[in-house]
C-alpha cells in the first residue's frame, strides 16, 4: 500500500500538477486536458482545443484512485471552465424554431428516471443552438411518457417479450430516423452535458466533420453524491468523483446524419449490454471523424448494467470480437443491404 502511494506521488502527481497550473491566455488548449497516466499519449493539432488519446480502450486516471482529493480538484476545475446548467425548459425560440441539433436518447425502465429527467434538464440548458430531444423508450409498456417534459418528443418502440434484452442500437436507429436536424447526438440516459456542448458540436458538424467525440473526462459519481444531487436538484462538485474515464467510444458523441447512413447505422444485432459502440466507432473512421476531446462530462451512479462483465448471460461483447475480424467495407455493406430490405 505504502508503495503504490509513493508511485502515485512521484510518477503521477508532476503531471497532474503541471495540468492544474493556470492556464494562459494565449494557451489553445486548456492544460487539464493535458492530464493523463504516465504510460499513455496524448495527441493534439494546432489550433485544436482539445486532445486525442493515442489508445484504444478506455483508462481511468490513476493518481485521483490513490488520493481521491486530486479526482475532486479536477472536477471542480474542468466544471468551472465548462459549465453544467440546469433548465425545466427550453428557449421558445428552440421550441418554435428548426433544431439545428437533435439529442438522441434511447431508455428502459422505470428505476433510472431520475437520472434521464436530470440529463434533460442539463441538454435544456444548452446555449446559442436550436436543439431538439427524442426519447426512444423500448419496453413492454410506455412506462415514462407521463413523466417527461412537454418539449421532449416520445417515441414508444415496444419489446416484444419482458424477457427481451434491450437494445441501444435498435433505439438509436429509430431515433435517428426521426430526427429533424442534420446534426445528431447520440446520447446516454444518465449523463450530464456542459451547456455550450452542442454549440460546439454543431460547430465541427458545420466544418464537414461526420462524427465528433469531445469528451476528455466523463467523472462517475458516486451514489451518495448523485443521490445528494437528485435531491438538491443543483450540481455539487464537492465530493471527488468515483473514476475518471478516459478514451470513452460511447456515452455521447456527434454524428452527421448522412455519414451515419452511409456506414450503416448501428448494428441491431447487438442486444444486451456492450459492444455496439466500439464496433459503431470502427466503422466510423472510414468518414472524417474529430476525436479532439476537451468536454468534461458527469456520469451519474446507478446499479450496474446486467451482463456487463463479459461471460455473463446477457452480454453482447462476443459478438463484437466476432464481427472485428470481418472487414469494416464488408460490414457497412451488410449493415446497409439489411437497411434497404426493411
Amino acid at each position: 500500500m505504502i508503495k503504490k502511494y509513493i508511485g502515485a506521488i512521484l510518477l503521477e502527481l508532476p503531471n497532474f500538477l503541471l495540468g492544474m497550473r493556470p492556464g494562459k491566455r494565449e494557451d489553445s488548449i486548456k492544460p487539464w486536458i493535458l492530464i493523463r497516466n504516465r504510460d499513455e499519449n496524448l495527441q493534439t493539432i494546432n489550433q485544436s482545443e482539445g486532445a486525442a488519446c493515442d489508445w484504444k480502450w478506455t483508462t481511468d486516471l490513476y493518481l485521483p484512485k490513490v488520493f481521491p482529493i486530486f479526482g475532486k480538484w479536477l472536477l471542480q476545475r474542468a466544471i468551472k471552465d465548462y459549465p453544467i446548467s440546469f433548465s425545466e425548459n427550453l428557449h421558445e425560440k428552440q421550441i418554435d424554431g428548426q433544431p439545428q441539433v437533435s439529442f438522441l436518447i434511447p431508455h428502459r425502465g422505470i428505476e433510472r428516471l431520475p437520472l434521464l429527467l436530470l440529463t434533460l434538464k442539463s441538454i435544456a440548458a444548452q446555449k446559442d443552438c436550436l436543439v431538439e430531444c427524442i426519447i426512444v423508450e423500448q419496453d413492454t409498456e410506455q412506462r415514462i411518457i407521463d413523466y417527461l417534459p412537454e418539449w421532449v418528443r416520445y417515441i414508444y418502440a415496444p419489446s416484444t417479450d419482458i424477457d427481451e434484452p434491450f437494445s441501444k442500437a435498435r433505439a438509436l436507429n429509430v431515433a435517428a430516423q426521426a430526427a429533424r436536424s442534420k446534426c445528431l447526438v447520440f446520447h446516454d440516459s444518465d449523463m450530464l452535458v456542459p451547456d455550450v456542448y452542442a454549440k460546439h458540436v454543431l460547430n465541427y458538424h458545420s466544418q464537414g466533420y461526420g462524427f465528433t467525440k469531445l469528451e476528455r473526462f466523463i467523472f462517475y459519481l458516486t451514489e451518495k453524491h448523485t443521490r445528494k444531487i437528485l435531491e438538491r436538484k443543483m450540481l455539487l462538485c464537492n465530493q471527488a468523483p468515483e473514476t475518471i474515464m478516459q478514451n470513452a467510444s460511447g456515452g455521447s458523441f456527434g454524428t452527421d446524419k448522412k455519414a451515419f447512413l452511409e456506414i450503416g447505422g448501428f448494428d441491431e444485432r447487438f442486444v444486451g449490454w456492450g459492444g455496439e459502440d466500439n464496433e459503431f466507432w470502427e466503422r466510423a473512421q472510414t468518414k472524417r471523424v474529430y476525436p479532439y476531446g476537451y468536454l468534461p462530462f458527469i456520469h451519474l451512479w446507478h446499479e450496474p448494467q446486467p451482463g456487463k462483465i463479459v461471460d455473463e448471460v446477457g452480454s453482447a461483447k462476443p459478438l463484437f470480437w466476432k464481427l472485428g475480424k470481418i472487414s469494416v467495407k464488408e460490414r457497412i455493406k451488410h449493415l446497409i443491404s439489411m437497411r434497404l430490405e426493411k
